[in-house]
């Protein structure tokens, strides 16, 4: 008789939440007990379901020592939710990041880059990947972010894999955040993205 002596991995981080919405994104806000089982403050990669309808995403920081999870429209749609209804999730965290999706100004700074950068670019993990998206995308400042996307392409020139040691915790997306922070969600149709 076999027995498996891999070690299990983190027990899933099961809860109940009421989606709500930001402006146009609709999203789940982590009780802060299910925040608390998360390994990082920061942005963790999980296996996650929603309703039981499975996605893989990015949980991201709200800057006061919790977690969010954002809910696209087909996963929405899925799950046959809107802003105001109570969802059952369930999160398995992973080391299988998935790819981040790359705004058009770092993509098109990235691609006219030499090409030792972009192999760099290539070589460092999906979470490195995602710490550098972050990075530019946390700020709403048009300028800032400009400099932002040259910083990044500078520092990867000088062999950087991660863009500094900012505070993980408190890089949340500015779309939703204010100061680093979750603004407060609406709850109800306000902000539905259905």
């Amino acid at each position: 008789m076999s027995t498996d002596t891999r070690a299990a991995g983190p027990a899933p981080v099961r809860f109940e939440a009421v989606l709500a919405a930001i402006d146009d994104t609709c999203l789940v806000r982590l009780p802060a007990e299910a925040s608390r089982r998360l390994p990082s403050r920061g942005q963790v990669a999980v296996h996650a379901t929603l309703q039981g309808h499975p996605f893989e995403t990015v949980v991201e920081p709200d800057g006061l020592r919790g977690h969010w999870v954002r809910v696209g429209e087909a996963l929405q749609r899925a799950a046959g939710l809107e802003p105001g209804d109570t969802a059952e999730v369930t999160l398995t965290v992973t080391t299988e990041w998935p790819e981040p999706e790359v705004p058009d100004d770092l993509r098109a700074a990235l691609d006219a880059a030499p090409a030792s950068i972009r192999d760099l670019w290539a070589d460092i993990t999906p979470m490195a990947r995602w710490e550098w998206v972050r990075w530019v995308r946390a700020t709403a400042n048009p300028d800032t972010r400009q400099r932002r996307v040259e910083v990044s392409i500078s520092k990867l020139d000088d062999g950087k894999r991660r863009p500094c040691c900012f505070d993980l915790s408190s890089c949340t997306d500015p779309a939703v955040a204010r100061s680093g922070r979750l603004r407060e969600p609406q709850v109800g149709g306000s902000g539905s993205t259905r």
